[in-house]
């Protein structure tokens, strides 16, 4: 069968993302992609298989991959990457990444300090910005200047209460996109850990909200992975809506993510118990990443379908791919992506779907809009 040939130009077409002929010639250049055969008239032609590599460069590329490191894992098989080389190149940018992110995060917390100010230390806040446009510090006086702006800032905050609906206002990204009740659980979700980067990280499925609320009228129960998260749940409003409690991993002494992951590993009591949970329940997982998913397969096997399942667990290796297999199945959740969660979050969530419940039970926002 005679291949069917690509010019770089209907190579780029089939890929998108952005890629230009230019960039096709760069990445043959540095190795990224291997040389190709030629027509009569001198243009590189490509296959399928040229497609599906330039793909995967620009998946890793948009994930961060260097293109040095791209090159490496693309062009060796992974016995011979896995060695120490290439992996203490990657341990490397890993590094070299946290330290921008931490100079990133002292960035946003010197702005959120500025941005974030309530209308009454607003006052304040326009003197101190006239004196750090006059601030050199280059000097170690300039240093001691700063200080002193930051305490001049700062001496307003004890004058009356931090109004934080306010300061969100002025820190949080458009979300006129989403519901009024989505919006809330963002507002909530962010001053439950003090981080608007969170926003962006927060995943809902399509209807989640819708069959959060029809499953909590009718009064489901609500199971945890480990106790300790049922003292963060509002239980006086969850008993008014007539909600039973339950915990999986039912051992009160278990309070740690390690803990969590161990006992239900090792306890077959756990997860038959999780095979065994009431339809249209609520799924409350903060903890055990291997809970999330055991609970992802049982949905997939048909074998459990709850209403909602809040999958917040923490965790490096283990939490961030449950989190992304939850997000695949047909089934409604809301979810942080990566190794952000725990069982405080997980709760919040809970509270703030009960809250608006209860104080807005007429509401029909989030069935017109995300």
């Amino acid at each position: 069968m005679k291949t069917q040939y690509l010019t770089i130009k209907e190579l780029t077409d089939a890929v998108g993302g952005g890629v230009t002929p230019r960039m096709v010639r760069h990445y043959h250049k540095i190795g990224l992609l291997p040389s190709v055969p030629r027509s009569q008239g001198n243009y590189r032609l490509y296959t399928q298989q040229d497609v599906q590599r330039l793909k995967l460069v620009v998946t890793l590329k948009q994930q961060g991959f260097q293109l040095s490191h791209i090159r490496q894992l693309l062009n060796s098989h992974w016995e011979e990457t896995s060695d120490s080389t290439l992996m203490a190149q990657l341990t490397q940018q890993y590094r070299s990444v946290i330290q921008q992110i931490t100079r990133l995060r002292q960035t946003a917390s010197a702005l959120e300090g500025l941005l974030g100010r309530d209308r009454l230390c607003q006052m304040v806040q326009a003197q101190a910005l006239a004196q750090l446009k006059q601030l050199n510090v280059d000097a170690q006086e300039g240093m001691g200047k700063l200080d002193q702006f930051w305490l001049d800032l700062d001496a307003e905050i004890t004058t009356h209460p931090e109004a934080f609906s306010e300061s969100l206002q002025h820190l949080l990204p458009d979300l006129s996109h989403y519901s009024e009740i989505t919006r809330y659980l963002l507002h909530q979700l962010v001053l439950a850990c003090g981080d608007v980067s969170l926003v962006d990280s927060v995943q809902l499925s399509q209807g989640a909200i819708a069959s959060a609320r029809d499953a909590l009228k009718a009064g489901c129960s609500i199971v945890t992975d480990i106790p300790i998260i049922l003292l963060a749940l509002d239980q006086t409003r969850l008993a008014h809506l007539g909600c039973s409690l339950t915990t999986l991993i039912n051992d009160p002494h278990i309070s740690r993510v390690h803990e969590a992951e161990e006992a239900f590993w090792e306890n077959k009591q756990w997860q038959q118990k999780l095979q065994e949970i009431p339809q249209g329940s609520v799924l409350v997982i903060g903890y055990a990443p291997s809970v999330l998913l055991r609970v992802c397969q049982l949905i997939e096997q048909k074998q459990i379908k709850p209403a909602l399942v809040i999958g917040m667990p923490l965790g490096f290796s283990h939490a961030p791919p449950a989190k992304r297999r939850l997000m695949t199945i047909n089934s409604p959740y809301i979810t942080i992506q990566g190794s952000l969660g725990g069982g405080l979050l997980a709760a919040v969530t809970l509270n703030t779907l009960v809250e608006t419940l209860i104080e807005k039970p007429d509401c029909h926002c989030y069935l017109s809009r995300l």
